[in-house]
């Protein structure tokens, strides 16, 4: 099962095919994206479930549907084992960004954490889960992939937002903190957290 987020209603891509209550199946194969987000828009609908036959060709078919923006990010701690968050559009998030051409997944998610926060000496201990969430750009409907890491630093210097991207704080939160944040933030971040 894969979770693609509009906004904080997720698209659920599925093998098994459930009676109908607050959400909508369709099957994958006949589906336009545009029926999907028309049904995500109505209010007592909380989740739309595409079903296909096959769990292993299920997210590619999905995938195939709209074009594809990849994207690395990272889960960074410090000694103190807090968590670098930035603030963006109103909403708490973690460090993420587009990957540019013959760049490694792992060298974009580092270098959009230190581009962004100003963090460095980013190490990369594990890959964390890949998120996914559909969002419009110059009027087109775009899926982005982002893959996570969990990433360690020693860094103790000043956090600089990169302000050109909308970003206007960042900071280490504690536990307590990131609990109060991820009140005011992302679907597919509350997943990461």
């Amino acid at each position: 099962m894969y979770c693609i987020f509009v906004g904080d209603k997720p698209i659920i891509l599925t093998t098994n095919i459930e009676k109908e209550t607050n959400f909508k199946n369709f099957l994958l194969k006949d589906v336009s994206i545009d029926a999907v987000l028309d049904t995500l828009s109505k209010k007592k609908i909380e989740s739309v479930r595409l079903i296909h036959h096959n769990p292993n060709t299920i997210l590619k078919k999905f995938l195939s549907k709209l074009p594809n923006v990849i994207a690395g990010g990272g889960k960074v701690y410090n000694k103190n084992n807090e968590v670098l968050f930035i603030f963006r559009n109103n909403k708490w998030d973690l460090p993420k960004g587009k990957a540019e051409k013959k760049e490694t997944i792992e060298e974009t998610a580092i270098r959009e954490v230190e581009e962004e926060t100003g963090v460095s000496g980013l190490k990369i201990e594990k890959p964390l889960q890949t998120t996914y969430h559909i969002f419009k750009r110059n009027g087109k409907l775009k899926i982005k992939i982002t893959y996570w890491f969990k990433m360690k630093t020693n860094f103790e210097g000043e956090l600089f937002p990169q302000e050109n991207e909308g970003i206007t704080k960042v900071a280490w939160l504690k536990e307590k903190e990131i609990e109060e944040a991820i009140e005011n933030s992302y679907a597919n971040i509350k997943l990461l957290v």
